[in-house]
């Protein structure tokens, strides 16, 4: 038996990176994923990938999260998918980088509405969804720029938006636990995506800025931070919620 069996899943930004990788690992273990993207090519070949491989996906794109009426419509559109929702994977998220003297209002705004917006929004209309269930859990991919500081690139906006988002998970922890909801963050080091190698491209100087501060010197793989969110999914962590882990390559460990 998979340890997903059973379970219906909606995660954000399966277009690509972690969020098909997610689509791919949560369907191998038995799960129903809905994905919502923007980029809607991009997440029809997502949701092939996953039919072809054997497992049930739906897709539901384009859709701009950052929208409240269009998260809602999602959420909605994903309960009547499969008849309910079980996980809520928060992994979509658009961010700007750079120094604050640089860094503009518009910068400021795009990114707070893209990190900290996107995953309240959707948390907000699945919770009833969630509670009509008799419980279920939240995920939401933050970042370990919301618990350091960090250099290359300058991330002002990035650190304070995913500060919030761990601090809210905490919240929607103490909140979800009466009705059975567990709420958990996931806090990945630099992870290596097709869109993080398009732009860093030749670029090594940027690279070995960036994995400096970890221990291992080396980039994620996204299944390395998938794998985990797939077990705080399952029934296997039922007795975790409120927790930030850092999946960082130990750059938070000194």
């Amino acid at each position: 038996m998979a340890t997903l069996d059973g379970k219906v899943v909606l995660i954000t930004g399966t277009a690509g990176g972690q969020g098909r990788v997610a689509a791919q690992v949560f369907t191998r273990e038995g799960a129903r994923v809905v994905g919502t993207d923007i980029q809607a090519t991009a997440n029809d070949e997502t949701v092939a990938l996953v039919r072809r491989a054997g497992g049930e996906m739906t897709g539901l794109a384009p859709v701009d999260l950052t929208d409240p009426d269009q998260a809602r419509r999602v959420v909605e559109d994903a309960v009547a998918a499969y008849g309910g929702l079980d996980v809520v994977y928060n992994n979509a998220a658009v961010q700007r980088f750079g120094p604050l003297p640089d860094f503009s209002v518009d910068d400021w705004r795009t990114t707070v509405a893209g990190e900290l917006d996107i995953p309240y929004f959707v948390s907000k209309f699945a919770w009833p969804h969630l509670v009509r269930r008799g419980g279920g859990v939240i995920i939401n991919i933050a970042s370990m720029a919301g618990m350091v500081a960090g250099a290359v690139p300058p991330m002002v906006g990035h650190s304070a938006a995913n500060a919030g988002v761990i601090g809210m998970t905490r919240q929607l922890a103490l909140e979800g636990a009466p009705h059975g909801i567990r709420a958990v963050a996931i806090s990945p080091g630099p992870v290596l995506t097709p869109a993080s190698d398009r732009d860093l491209g030749d670029n090594r100087a940027a690279r070995d800025a960036i994995t400096a501060k970890t221990l291992l010197k080396r980039f994620a793989r996204p299944e390395e931070i998938v794998e985990l969110a797939a077990f705080l999914a399952s029934d296997r962590a039922s007795y975790i919620t409120g927790a930030n882990y850092p999946v960082d390559g130990g750059a938070t460990a000194w």
